[in-house]
């Protein structure tokens, strides 16, 4: 594959930059995207921030059936991130889409819907629903066991990951977004086999998988054991992941784990992410996503960067 390493074009310094991008066919106002399972349905922050000026809300991760989601702890700090199993408690995609969705749809951004499942049936499903709905964009989460397979992740193995995309693909009017899991042990094959099966986009990464042990009960923490973690600690690692997933797939990337300011998100679009999103970061410090819309123009002005696109360090103008 040939990226185009020229020189990102310069309006001069201080002139106001286009923040807005494009994936998929779906514009974006700016490249901040709220990240699934952190910002709930959106009204939940209602008061805190101003909604309107992100670029998208992801939704909590939404399956065909209700769920009510992992019993004991769920929640678990660490020293640079923050484990959780929460068991994709949600209402149900029927529920969502006649209950949560409009309200959604009024607070502005682009919304993306987080559709995730046990089987490749409650996939394909949920797609047809959702595809029905006034969903702008699908975010498929691919980092949920297959309970037909003996528990393995689809997003761990390239042929699982490839089946269920092709799938949702073959019932979906709508562009398709897939979160990658960073436990593959090969995360560039597992990539290619989704951009082969339909793909329009991918974010990445998802939790890490981690545990924790409480040494006073002498037990582990979480009573399915492990639990995904996420937050500062994994920046690096999610980083290096988009470094290389640019050179292996040419649809556009979106870019998260650990964002925890405008520093850490610059990162992430120099480094090839046409976009990021910002996760845990936002239960500690609401306001964080418009501050970093505001970096994020900021350093554009600075640089004399006129477009997202070209605060890449790796090429100059789109390669999709």
């Amino acid at each position: 594959m040939i990226h185009t390493h020229e020189q990102a074009p310069s309006q001069g310094k201080g002139a106001v930059p286009d923040l807005s991008v494009c994936i998929a066919g779906i514009r974006f106002s700016n490249p901040v995207i709220a990240a699934s399972g952190t910002f709930g349905y959106g009204q939940e922050y209602q008061g805190l921030l101003d909604i309107a000026c992100l670029g998208g809300i992801c939704t909590k991760g939404l399956t065909l059936h209700p769920r009510q989601g992992n019993t004991g702890p769920r929640l678990h700090e660490t020293p640079a991130g923050l484990l959780n199993s929460i068991g994709l408690e949600n209402p149900g995609i029927p529920s969502f889409i006649e209950r949560e969705l409009p309200a959604l749809r009024e607070l502005g951004p682009v919304v993306i819907a987080n559709l995730s499942g046990s089987t490749m049936e409650e996939y394909t499903e949920g797609a047809r629903l959702l595809t029905r709905s006034s969903v702008d964009m699908i975010e498929l989460n691919i980092s949920c066991p297959n309970v037909k397979a003996g528990g393995m992740a689809f997003g761990l193995d390239p042929r699982l990951a490839s089946s269920v995309v092709q799938a949702v693909r073959e019932v979906l009017d709508k562009p398709l977004m897939v979160k990658l899991s960073p436990n593959a042990p090969d995360l560039r094959a597992v990539a290619r086999a989704c951009v082969t099966a339909g793909a329009d986009a991918l974010s990445l990464v998802n939790t890490f998988q981690g545990m924790a042990i409480d040494i006073y009960r002498r037990k582990p923490v979480f009573q399915h054991i492990t639990a995904g973690l996420s937050g500062p600690g994994i920046r690096p690692l999610a980083l290096r992941m988009v470094w290389d997933l640019w050179e292996t797939v040419t649809v556009p990337l979106v870019g998260l784990g650990g964002i925890a300011n405008t520093a850490d998100a610059l990162e992430f679009l120099l480094a090839g992410a046409i976009a990021i999103q910002v996760g845990s970061a936002t239960f500690a410090h609401p306001p964080l996503m418009p501050e970093i819309i505001q970096g994020i123009a900021g350093y554009m002005q600075q640089y004399g960067i006129g477009r997202v696109e070209d605060v890449s360090i790796r090429r100059s103008g789109s390669h999709w």
